[in-house]
């Protein structure tokens, strides 16, 4: 008896081991296109409520609803983003010729700053010692010369570049069908195989579903918003590159407690040392009172009250999951971070259920 005790516990074992291997396996092979799987998961998850709605309508055909649902992907996401790809990469090419031709000159632009700064100011910020704007004139102009060399360098890969976004986003937009369709039953099928309790399983699926929905709806939602209305702003000012400068200040948003701050203040500061003050007062306005309310008045009304990860979590998540994942890190690092505050929150609970 006891032998065939010891041969199951060794089979056991030896299929773990195999389970394993095979299990790191698929992953290093999946690992190439995480970025596709990744998205394919989030946008089968903020859309799954419109599929619902649509099976609702069409009950027999599940897959016109999901293709019905990934038209609509293509068109709120997709094409936008393109959209917006497109324009941004013309607008840069606009400043990089502009640069080359020497009518827009950084180091011109330095200089007049420097000349603007008054002398107390100055003063100050060579006590601080980050007064060396003789280094950072150095810098600018060493720098085009570095940034041409390496955009031309770069210049051959960028059909490779596109060619391997386009298949990425196709693995994406295919996969997302299957999710959206299927989405249920292999929810089911992977809860059978993941050896938790029902209860403690659920309460994490549920935790990842809300924090992946408040992540995208609080905070892309919010920096897309942040992002229009700043680009907006500064080219009713007559700021160069308005685009740009919109894009940088909605992905600075995406930072909590500094956000759009790290774009329009530097800003700011440089219109009112180089004279244009009723330029920086709009700015500074727009900044705090209409830039600034979107996050205080749009967020909770897009989050709500589900999620309540701390700030201070959120923005150290935030900054980890970038430097780990790059641009995914932003959804990574704060669903990491609710998953460690769910399960610690089962163990709590399982340790005050023992010891009553």
């Amino acid at each position: 008896m006891s032998d065939g005790r010891g041969a199951r516990a060794s089979g056991y074992w030896a299929f773990l081991v195999v389970l394993t291997g095979v299990s790191l396996a698929f992953a290093a092979i999946l690992l190439p296109y995480f970025a596709a799987i990744l998205w394919a998961v989030i946008v089968a998850i903020l859309f799954e409520p419109a599929y619902r709605r649509l099976l609702a309508a069409m009950p027999a055909r599940r897959n016109g609803a999901a293709l019905l649902t990934l038209l609509m992907i293509l068109a709120i996401v997709v094409l936008p983003a393109a959209l917006l790809t497109v324009a941004l990469i013309n607008e840069a090419a606009s400043v990089y010729q502009r640069i080359q031709s020497g009518s827009l000159d950084p180091e011109q632009i330095l200089v007049a700053f420097e000349s603007a700064i008054p002398a107390w100011l100055s003063d100050a910020l060579d006590r601080l010692g980050i007064g060396n704007l003789a280094a950072a004139k150095d810098m600018f102009g060493g720098g085009a010369a570095a940034g041409v060399r390496a955009v031309l360098g770069q210049a051959l890969s960028i059909g490779q570049g596109v060619f391997d976004l386009f298949i990425k986003l196709m693995v994406m937009l295919y996969l997302a069908f299957f999710l959206i369709r299927d989405g249920e039953a292999i929810e089911k099928r992977v809860g059978a195989a993941i050896p938790l309790q029902a209860d403690h399983l659920q309460l994490l699926v549920d935790r990842f579903i809300v924090v992946v929905r408040a992540t995208i709806k609080g905070s892309i939602v919010v920096a897309i918003l942040q992002g229009l209305i700043g680009g907006v702003v500064l080219w009713a000012l007559g700021i160069e590159a308005a685009l740009l400068w919109g894009v940088l200040m909605g992905a600075a948003s995406l930072l909590p407690a500094v956000g759009t701050g790290l774009v329009w203040v530097p800003m700011a500061l440089y219109l009112f040392l180089s004279g244009s003050i009723w330029q920086g007062v709009v700015l500074v306005f727009c900044g705090l009172f209409v830039i600034g309310m979107v996050d205080n008045v749009v967020r909770p009304v897009l989050v709500g009250r589900e999620t309540r990860i701390p700030d201070y979590v959120v923005l150290i998540t935030t900054l980890g999951g970038l430097q780990l994942f790059g641009l995914h890190g932003i959804v990574i690092g704060p669903v990491i971070a609710a998953m460690f505050i769910a399960v610690w929150d089962i163990a709590a609970t399982m340790r005050t259920q023992a010891a009553a």
